[in-house]
């Protein structure tokens, strides 16, 4: 065998695997460096958990990647343990398939995917090819496995992802994107089917698809990452390390129990959380950010959190990750929540409406653009514009008692992608009496008075208001839920930042630390100055 050949693709300049283009937001390749450092915080806590043995040094370790793409995970564990194991096993042909047979195991998410995987692991995609670097393989798949596999359909949606019968119920020459590894109801039997024997897989490391198209049942998309996790850890591995978005973390529609599950378990090691999106995956670019964990089953204690705030990386801490209900990204941030929390004052939560706050669709076409007799003044967004139009009061069915209240809208989605500072929120609307809004708002109300209503809205302009409100929004989208850190004011003065600081006792660090997070708004129309 060719010793140059084998595992040089890792040095060439550029490595292949840094061009290749992404499938979608939602199936992301993951970079070679990233992938490299995710195995570097799992051989640091390999050999913490055992007396500082080099993982990459022992030949028992199986590795498996239940949703390989480009196969970046299995190529970078192959070559560190062929370099590893040369004092073990001497020869290189007879190392080099031992690892490939013995060690490293992946699931392709699609088709295509295995076959680059493949490619990338065994220098060919069919792994008994004659190209192939591994020899002890007897089918073209080797230890790289994909076969089409079905969803279940129950009531138009998938019991095990939820992916809407409509999209994804295909013919045979279309991918299903049923996910094998969390299509099964015993994942264990699932393992031993693939590779054969009681598959026992000390690590199990990935970046799985994020998002399922249709996933609620119709045209919105739900969130799938956390079950190839819960799946993993189903499999009761050594250590588990995954990068998924960050959103967990403080939001995401059904991740209330997966977060609460991760977040309290406090086996947690290390936490690397970046909050732009492309300072991790160069090109890639959607709210909130991507973060890797080490999960270690045999650990139970608090966490190194690393936090990569736009571009610049702050020190590593050790952080309590379940101190609240959810987790706050800035450690600097925590200081000032606990002074605010220390008054119990009711929350602005409890001021603000549910989603679609008056039961009209962003997309609502119900409406006419001059008043007429008994009409309602609507306040929606249309190709990016801001518009008040009219509707009729006989088509409003919700929250009736806001109608002829003065009230604030508050933009339910405002996305920076990460930016430092931010404006976190878009300028939000007086609204009078006898005027409703689409979904693209929330409501604030009902309020006393014009004057009320224009002191909620100076509050939500200030610096302090929308910082807090940063602390629980992590994607473009703010619920109800987002504003519970927020405390309720006296609807009855212009609110300042100067005045809010010396209520609240905000020290001088910390006024500067608030200031480097969110940018100012202008009073006269909302807009950053």
């Amino acid at each position: 065998m060719n010793g140059q050949a084998s595992f040089a693709l890792r040095g060439r300049n550029p490595d292949v695997l840094t061009c290749i283009a992404n499938l979608s937001n939602d199936e992301v390749f993951t970079p070679p460096e990233f992938a490299n450092r995710m195995l570097d915080t799992l051989a640091e806590a390999w050999a913490a958990a055992n007396g500082g043995a080099d993982i990459w040094a022992d030949k028992t370790v199986t590795f498996l990647d239940p949703c390989t793409k480009s196969g970046v995970f299995l190529r970078e564990i192959t070559s560190r343990l062929t370099k590893g194991l040369a004092g073990e096993i001497p020869d290189l042909e007879e190392r080099v398939d031992h690892v490939l047979t013995k060690q490293v195991f992946g699931i392709g998410i699609t088709y295509l995917t295995s076959l680059l995987a493949r490619r990338s692991v065994y220098c060919s995609k069919h792994a008994k090819g004659e190209h192939s670097i591994a020899k002890g393989f007897d089918n073209d798949h080797g230890n790289i496995w994909f076969e089409r596999t079905e969803h279940r359909w129950v009531d138009g949606r998938c019991t095990y992802c939820g992916a809407g019968q409509k999209t994804f119920d295909r013919g045979e020459g279309l991918e299903t994107h049923a996910y094998s590894f969390i299509h099964t109801d015993d994942i264990k039997a699932r393992m031993a089917e693939l590779f054969g024997g009681d598959m026992q897989f000390d690590v199990i490391i990935g970046n799985p698809p994020y998002q399922m198209k249709g996933g609620a049942g119709g045209t919105s998309d739900s969130s799938i990452y956390h079950l190839f996790v819960e799946q993993a850890l189903n499999l009761d591995p050594r250590h588990a390390v995954f990068v998924i978005p960050s959103r967990w973390l403080a939001g995401g529609r059904g991740m209330d129990d997966f977060r609460k599950a991760m977040l309290s378990g406090k086996h947690i090691r290390n936490l690397v959380d970046y909050t732009k999106m492309s300072t991790a995956f160069p090109g890639v670019d959607f709210e909130g950010g991507v973060g890797y964990f080490l999960w270690d089953r045999n650990y139970q204690g608090d966490c190194e959190y690393t936090l990569v705030l736009g571009d610049e990386e702050q020190p590593a801490v050790v952080r309590r990750l379940d101190e609240f209900d959810i987790f706050v990204r800035d450690t600097r941030a925590v200081s000032i929540l606990k002074k605010v929390q220390h008054l119990d004052e009711p929350s602005m939560a409890d001021l603000v409406s549910g989603d679609t706050p008056f039961g009209l669709p962003t997309n609502f076409v119900g409406y006419k653009d001059k008043p007429f007799r008994g009409s309602l003044a609507l306040y929606l967004t249309e190709r990016g514009q801001r518009l008040v139009v009219h509707t009729a009061r006989s088509g409003i069915r919700k929250n009736v008692h806001l109608i002829d209240s003065w009230k604030v809208l508050l933009p339910e989605a405002y996305g920076e992608r990460g930016a430092i500072p931010a404006l976190v929120l878009g300028p939000t609307i007086v609204a009078p009496p006898a005027s409703v809004c689409t979904q693209t708002y929330l409501v604030a109300g009902p309020l006393a008075s014009k004057k009320a209503a224009a002191s909620v809205q100076s509050y939500t302009r200030t610096r302090f208001f929308r910082f807090l409100v940063s602390l629980r929004k992590i994607t473009q989208h703010a619920l109800r839920s987002t504003y519970s850190w927020v405390p309720q004011q006296k609807w009855n003065r212009t609110w300042t930042d100067e005045a809010l600081y010396a209520k609240y006792g905000i020290t001088r660090k910390e006024q500067t630390y608030i200031e480097s997070q969110i940018r100012t708004m202008n009073l006269e129309n909302g807009n950053d100055e």
